[in-house]
Order: structure tokens, then C-alpha cells, then sequence
């Protein structure tokens, strides 16, 4: 049978994730390169984490095994069953055209790693950021960006940017939040009340890298079958990460 296509409503995708109906088995998730044509990528980078737990890896596994097998339900595109772990010493960061990170608000980079960062986004590579809150972790997450690009801003992301619209119509956006901040009924931790779709640009106006602040998208995936995770919000989580991925793979 050939894959689901494109147009698959989400909500379908959904229910299969429901207990009982679907079954998502923790993976043995492997470094290195996969034959597939998209295999998700995560950006390991070193910095301070609470009581030795390194930041890098909130959500991790769980969120790329959920998010992978959503794409791989709603698009045509051949995923990997695995994901990787990337490191800013290593030139393997090129053979992934989508890589993904987190918790930036603690990240520490070397002007080594930020210069082989900066030149896989010049070369066609995508970063998508995701998951810190409030104006401290900005601060930090813009001093780093600073080593990466010093002469190129951050943006915001007009509503007909392409990534809004590649696949999924995305004009109207909601704040995606994690699932603690849920349990408190809000949407917002740490102060960030305002969720921001931000990016940087290359001379030609391709988003090398999409900044998704003060939103938990990968806790959304990672909840997603379950039933306190309201599902309006995870199949937006979704939709606007097949949107990235779909943009990265077709810029």
C-alpha cells in the first residue's frame, strides 16, 4: 500500500496515536548517516543544564519519535525510523538538510562550532529552534546568534512568509505550549507570554533559520496521544513542523 498523502487530515493522524489503537515503542535511536531521504536531526550542543541534565535533550527521544512517525503518515517523504544526534565538531552536520534544537536559552557555543554552523546554513541547511521562554533565555539565545551571524538580524516572520504556507495554510497561529505550563491552565512559562515566529534570512530571502519562541511545539509532539494535550494544539504542532521540514527540503 502507498504512503498516506499530502492532504491526510491530521485528526486522523491523531486518533491512530490514541492508546490502544497505535502503539509508538521507544526506538534505539542511532548516530550517523541513514539512507532515508529526511532522518531528524538534533543539535547537541554543549551548556549548562539543571543538575547535570543537559538542555539539548528535552523531549528527547519521545518528541522526534512521535514527530517522525507524523510526517511519515502525512507527507510522501521517505523518513527515517531513527534520528540523530549532530555535534558542532564534526562536518557529518552536513549530510542532514533539517536540524533541530532546543532549550537555547543554555546554549554555549565556541566561535569553531559557530563558524561551521554558519557555513551549513549558508550551504542550503535548515535550523529550526524551539522551546525557550521569556527574556533571559532571548538574551543569551541572541548573544549566541550574534557569533553565528554578527551581520545579519533576526526577524520576524511576516504571516505570508512561505513556511506559513508550503503545505498547511498557517496565516493564524497559536502559542504551542508544554504540557506543565498546561497543568497550570496557561500557555506561557518563565515570563514569555507572547509566542514569536521569528527567522534569519540569506541574501536570497530563504529561512536558514526558524525561531519559535516562547512555545513548546516538540512537547506538543511528544504529548500528542495524550488525552490532557488538547489535540487543536498538537495538530497545529504538527502541521507547522511538516511545514519546516517540507520549506527545508525544497530550499
Amino acid at each position: 500500500m502507498s504512503k498516506s498523502v499530502f492532504g491526510l487530515p491530521l485528526v486522523i493522524f491523531l486518533v491512530l496515536l490514541i492508546p490502544g489503537t497505535h502503539s509508538l515503542e521507544a526506538q534505539d535511536l542511532t548516530t550517523g548517516p541513514h539512507a532515508s531521504e529526511f532522518v531528524f536531526a538534533r543539535l547537541q550542543y554543549r551548556g549548562n543544564g539543571y543538575n547535570d541534565w543537559p538542555r539539548w535533550s528535552a523531549d528527547y527521544p519521545e518528541a522526534e519519535i512521535h514527530f517522525t512517525a507524523g510526517l511519515d503518515r502525512l507527507t510522501v517523504v521517505d523518513v527515517s525510523d531513527r534520528s540523530t544526534l549532530i555535534r558542532l565538531d564534526d562536518n557529518q552536520i552536513f549530510d542532514y538538510p533539517w536540524l533541530y534544537v532546543v532549550e537555547v536559552g543554555f546554549m554555549r557555543l565556541a566561535n569553531e562550532e559557530a563558524a561551521l554552523l554558519r557555513e551549513y546554513l549558508l550551504r542550503g541547511g535548515f535550523l529550526m529552534v524551539d522551546d525557550f521562554h521569556g527574556n533571559w533565555e532571548w538574551q543569551n539565545f541572541e548573544e549566541e546568534m550574534v557569533k553565528i551571524f554578527p551581520d545579519r538580524p533576526i526577524v520576524d516572520l511576516a504571516n505570508t512568509n512561505e513556511t506559513f504556507h508550503v503545505l498547511y495554510d498557517l496565516s493564524s497561529r497559536s502559542q504551542i505550549p508544554g504540557i506543565r505550563a498546561l497543568r497550570q491552565n496557561r500557555t506561557w512559562e518563565k515570563g514569555g507570554r507572547f509566542p514569536r515566529w521569528r527567522g534569519v534570512l540569506d541574501d536570497s530571502n530563504r529561512l536558514m533559520i526558524a525561531i519559535n519562541f516562547n512555545q513548546d511545539i516538540g512537547d506538543a509532539w511528544e504529548h500528542s496521544d495524550e488525552s490532557e494535550y488538547p489535540q487543536p494544539l498538537a495538530a497545529e504542532a504538527y502541521r507547522l513542523g511538516v511545514n519546516y521540514v517540507i520549506y527545508a527540503m525544497t530550499h
